[in-house]
């Protein structure tokens, strides 16, 4: 059979179930909500969102999923990604994937900035598709309750960086190291390839972060030189999520506070994933030709 025929069998068979699914599994009443989740999840925002997430997944990225099945179908998960692309749209992309293509969906938790949960209606949107505020408890507490918890330990370094650093790591923070050692999680590396080219950064108006409160304010080709309509518009890149194999850490629970373990498990993550990066780099033929899935096997 061909690919595309195997995906368009895959989407038909998912594309409804995970809404069911989810009603019962986390006891959501009639306005969408979880009564045991105090972040503001809503089932009912992540079904009026899906048509748009389907369409940017499927038509306009092009998106492909390599390994979605690695992602464990319960227990406490620590997932752990490279953030780019100025708007994080990688990280919409990767919980569309996980919603249709994984063979037992499971929402994900998103450690999101401040500064994107300030606006009201932004705010409400982002938690109500699982975004929560990026605090080191509310991770533990999400993993407490055995839920797929997503760190960007480069934060905004990463998605604020310039397009000539693309695809090159920054220094990530061992945070998930010690989330997951504490709660005994396994961590789940995500390696996201096409954020960088969605939209080029040129430069960080940092006068302007500043005084609207942002860790940066981008300078692309289109903002702020267009009416924003024009300029939020994302490059058609093909974007390719790969995720690892689950990593497991047989450390007791104190050592999470040891800083040289932390800090060198930490950058044995950053260092694969990387290796993984440069991997999937060359292999590729253009941002905007499709994958060769024979040779991501």
């Amino acid at each position: 059979m061909h690919e595309l025929e195997k995906r368009s069998l895959i989407q038909q068979r998912t594309k409804h179930a995970w809404k069911g699914e989810f009603k019962e599994l986390y006891n959501v009443d009639e306005n969408g909500n979880d009564p045991k989740d105090e972040f503001g999840w809503n089932l009912n925002i992540l079904k009026r969102t899906e048509f748009f997430s389907r369409f940017l997944y499927e038509d306009w990225f092009k998106a492909q999923a390599i390994g979605i099945e690695n992602i464990p179908s319960k227990g406490p998960v620590v997932l752990v990604g490279n953030h780019s692309g100025v708007l994080p749209i990688d990280a919409f992309l990767f919980t569309t994937a996980v919603l249709n293509y994984h063979p037992h969906p499971r929402r994900v938790r998103i450690l999101v900035h401040d500064s994107l949960l300030a606006p009201k209606r932004l705010g409400s949107f982002l938690r109500g598709i699982g975004g929560v505020p990026a605090r080191y408890e509310s991770a533990l507490e999400l993993l407490g309750d055995d839920e797929l918890t997503f760190f960007y330990p480069e934060g905004p370094r990463g998605t604020g960086k310039n397009y000539a650093q693309r695809y090159r790591l920054r220094h990530f923070d061992s945070g998930f190291v010690k989330a997951a050692i504490q709660t005994r999680a396994c961590i789940v590396p995500v390696t996201t390839i096409g954020g960088d080219e969605i939209y080029p950064l040129l430069a960080n108006m940092k006068p302007i972060a500043k005084l609207m409160h942002m860790p940066y304010w981008p300078l692309t080709p289109t903002h702020p030189l267009m009416p924003f309509t024009v300029s939020s518009i994302p490059l058609p890149v093909r974007m390719l999520i790969k995720v690892g194999e689950p990593i497991c850490f047989n450390y007791p629970v104190e050592s999470a506070d040891d800083p040289g373990v932390r800090h060198e498990l930490c950058n044995k993550v950053q260092y694969e994933m990387q290796r993984q990066m440069n991997r999937l780099l060359k292999i590729r033929k253009s941002p905007f030709c499709a994958w060769d899935l024979d040779a991501l096997k």
